[in-house]
């Protein structure tokens, strides 16, 4: 059976361009049918379209990634990886961006300890970022929060006819449904908003009262 040339994208998030990663592939002749994406992490190889491709690949085939990064970012799973790829499912991987990471010209003893060792300081290079951006994004987020930014979904104003809601509903005049549907609220919202005007009101919950 002939061998098969794949190539394998991967960017971490939805919004980022694979653009640079496919021009490259398409330098090598790799078939678009061949091409494998992910826009996901490359803390762990848990990918789909990354598992899909590696139950495609046979013996001799060819695997074509940009750079050690896109394969992942965990120093011992590229190892790891890397091992399952040449040693078990005795596939042949190049390493576009980095020509000592390719294993079809690196078939003796003194060329596999060069692309072993360029491949361990790479994963751990690859690791290393992956670490400084998480450490990045928090102090940026700290930095913000500390600014008075605030993040996630916007708060549910309270109407302004809240306390007379609530009365009408201490006083059932108005069943829960009721309350939630003329606040637009959800139950454990409305119960949230409830238990913080009352406290800035400096109110306790008796008969009648808020």
């Amino acid at each position: 059976m002939p061998m098969k040339t794949y190539g394998y994208i991967r960017v971490s998030s939805t919004d980022q361009n694979e653009d640079r990663q496919r021009i490259a592939l398409s330098t090598k002749e790799v078939p678009l049918r061949n091409i494998y994406m992910d826009k996901q992490s490359g803390k762990d190889f848990e990918r789909p379209q990354y598992q899909r491709m590696v139950k495609k690949l046979k013996p001799g085939d060819l695997l074509y990634i940009l750079s050690i990064d896109r394969l992942g970012r965990n120093y011992k799973e590229i190892q790891e990886q890397w091992r399952i790829l040449t040693k078990i499912k005795n596939v042949d991987i190049c390493v576009i961006d980095m020509p000592l990471l390719d294993t079809r010209t690196a078939k003796d003893l003194m060329g596999t300890f060069i692309a072993d060792l360029v491949l361990q300081i790479l994963s751990f290079v690859a690791e290393n970022e992956r670490v400084n951006i998480k450490k990045r994004q928090e102090q940026g987020i700290a930095a913000a929060k500390a600014r008075g930014v605030r993040f996630g979904r916007p708060e549910k104003p309270v109407p302004e006819d809240f306390e007379q809601i609530v009365i009408q509903w201490q006083d059932k005049a108005l069943d829960i449904s009721q309350v939630l549907e003329l606040c637009d609220m959800s139950a454990a919202t409305f119960y949230k908003r409830l238990r913080e005007y009352r406290i800035a009101n400096g109110t306790k919950r008796e008969s009648g009262q808020l």
